[in-house]
């Protein structure tokens, strides 16, 4: 029997990813001024204030204060209207040292023996329904807030836009889980006050959502998902009505609230841990990554259609506890899902310190995977420049490296693909 799948996003001016995007900014200062600096920090984001709270190790020292105004201007705050504005909110920060408690069972004397940050597990997922081996529903979620950011600073089309917004898309599924078509498509966006009356104003929003937004995000999908779209999906544009007070003046942001987002929109599973705010030494954010690279070379590889793969760790502790890998009844080789974990465990390095080799995770990256998601993204070389008072870093940094398919030919060797 066919079933509904939903999934949703939020927009870089949702207040959970305003505080994730402060946290990541504060991540890639750090490590751009020093590679090995150890931070955990969480931002905590609310009418006209901003709080910065954790513990870093570095021979760093920022002006975190104009990091965090930085992107918030970045994003589009700027305005006295809003209630939370770049210039004149209040920053506050209680960043501290972190614990020797900690730091003794992470660092070695061999960087090869380092440790787990923490203990956990952390599970990656890759579908072939996409190009980018993502859920649908969650892909075009994304894509459809990508799209209404971009209208939003166009100032153009749509010249009424604020920063704040959610999407969610329904799919309906075949027995076999192949998309059928969109059942139902919902995005709250905030906006300037209307001098109209709400009915009016309503009607003006809704009807630039289907006929501006949805028609420039489906140009941008291949003919077969573009099917997908009919005249039959369920639209529901600002449901609740007027939304002017949105942002960190309609509610307060913390940093890692939003993970199912950042991930597969609710498909495969999560371990519980959030990424933002978090250098690469902790596994909550690396291991998700290597599990994600391992999950879509898996599929690239054709070995199956679908895998979930489970890795997990104990802290201060160098070799992962186990791997786990479900492919859904969807294999395509002669081994069963136990086989098939143990061949992964041999393909791929799950140390931590290997861990941040081979995905180069040393590097500041982190702030472009702090909305839209950190999964399903695409890797690029860039160069990118960092300052913190007179002192001034500019880097060649390669971004979302745990997408790259670079094993698909070592896993179609081992398993005969």
């Amino acid at each position: 029997m066919p079933y509904l799948f939903t999934s949703e996003s939020v927009s870089e001016g949702h207040p959970d990813k305003v505080a994730d995007q402060i946290s990541d900014a504060l991540i890639d200062h750090f490590l751009a001024f020093d590679p090995n600096s150890k931070v955990a920090c969480e931002t905590l984001v609310t009418t006209g204030l901003v709080t910065l709270a954790g513990e870093v190790k570095s021979d760093s020292y920022l002006d975190v204060q104009q990091i965090a105004r930085d992107v918030i201007a970045k994003i589009g705050y700027t305005k006295s209207e809003y209630q939370f504005d770049a210039k004149s909110c209040a920053v506050i920060s209680a960043i501290h040292e972190q614990s020797e408690d900690i730091n003794r069972g992470v660092d070695r004397d061999n960087p090869e023996e380092q440790g787990a940050g923490d203990q956990g597990m952390m599970f990656g997922y890759a579908t072939d329904e996409t190009e980018n081996f993502m859920p649908l529903a969650l892909d075009l979620s994304h894509k459809i807030l990508i799209e209404l950011a971009s209208l939003r600073r166009e100032m153009k089309d749509i010249t009424y836009l604020r920063p704040d917004a959610k999407a969610q898309v329904t799919i309906e599924y075949s027995d076999d889980n192949v998309p059928q078509r969109i059942e139902a498509i919902v995005v709250s966006t905030q906006h300037d006050d209307f001098d109209a009356d709400e009915e009016k104003m309503l009607a003006q929003i809704k009807s630039d959502i289907i006929n501006i937004l949805i028609p420039r995000v489906k140009a941008q999908l291949k003919p077969e998902i573009q099917k997908l779209f009919n005249d039959d999906i369920k639209y529901h544009i600002n449901p609740t009505g007027k939304f002017v007070i949105g942002g960190p003046h309609g509610d307060t942001g913390l940093t890692g609230r939003k993970i199912i987002v950042d991930t597969y929109g609710g498909k495969g599973a999560h371990g519980g841990g959030a990424f933002s705010g978090k250098d690469p030494s902790k596994v909550d954010r690396s291991a998700a990554y290597a599990t994600r690279h391992i999950a879509k070379n898996l599929v690239a590889a054709g070995l199956c259609s679908e895998v979930l793969v489970q890795v997990s760790y104990a802290i201060g502790v160098v070799e992962p506890m186990g791997v786990y890998v479900n492919t859904y009844n969807t294999s395509k080789v002669d081994m069963n899902d136990g086989e098939i974990a143990q061949k992964v465990s041999e393909i791929f390095d799950l140390r931590p310190a290997a861990i941040e080799r081979r995905l180069k995770l040393r590097e500041p990256i982190y702030s472009e995977t702090a909305a839209y998601g950190h999964m399903g993204r695409t890797s690029e070389i860039k160069t990118v420049t960092f300052n913190s008072g007179s002192k001034t870093v500019s880097k060649e940094v390669e971004t979302f490296t745990w997408e790259k398919l670079d094993f698909v030919d070592r896993i179609k060797e081992v398993f005969g693909c």
